[in-house]
């Protein structure tokens, strides 16, 4: 089965948002984040969202806390003092991944039919992603956060292919 047709203009709305809402995070911290990512996730369920797709915002939300909060706990980033946090994880880091949901269904729709691009733009992009945001923000990455980092966001979008896919 092909993937379905990418409706450019509201791909482009969607990447545009999602970069809007990684800026401000990055570059705004906890606060202009939250107000940001708030008002970009409350239009896009508004304008953009298919039917359920809040589960998808809630889940990355989900994994995105257990996750980014466990690689903090283990010494994965050194935020400085005065972050805004939730536990061990800084606020604005912990949004980007209920922005990041609100690419699946659209702008990345094309991606989950073509497992092996999915798998090396995850392990390729996200580190690439991390280490453009922890330079901006002032973050210490770990030596060893880029490869977990790259590990995971390969498995992760090969799984979403599993899931997003319909069988062939």
């Amino acid at each position: 089965m092909t993937a379905p047709p990418v409706r450019w203009h509201r791909a482009t709305l969607n990447v545009v948002a999602f970069q809007l809402g990684w800026f401000a995070c990055v570059l705004g911290g906890g606060v202009i984040g939250t107000a940001a990512a708030g008002a970009i996730l409350t239009w896009h369920l508004r304008v953009m969202a298919r039917p359920g797709e809040w589960r998808w915002l809630v889940g990355f939300a989900a994994l995105g806390f257990a996750v980014e909060g466990g690689l903090a706990l283990a010494g994965g980033y050194r935020f400085a003092p005065d972050t805004l946090s939730v536990g061990p994880l800084a606020l604005w880091l912990w949004w980007l991944w209920p922005l990041f949901a609100t690419l699946l269904m659209h702008s990345l729709n094309w991606l989950w039919y073509r497992p092996w691009l999915a798998a090396l733009g995850g392990a390729v992009s996200a580190p690439l992603s991390y280490v453009g945001g922890a330079t901006l923000a002032g973050v210490e990455l770990a030596p060893w956060l880029l490869p977990v980092q790259a590990t995971f966001w390969a498995l992760l979008c090969r799984a979403l292919c599993l899931r997003l896919a319909p069988p062939r």
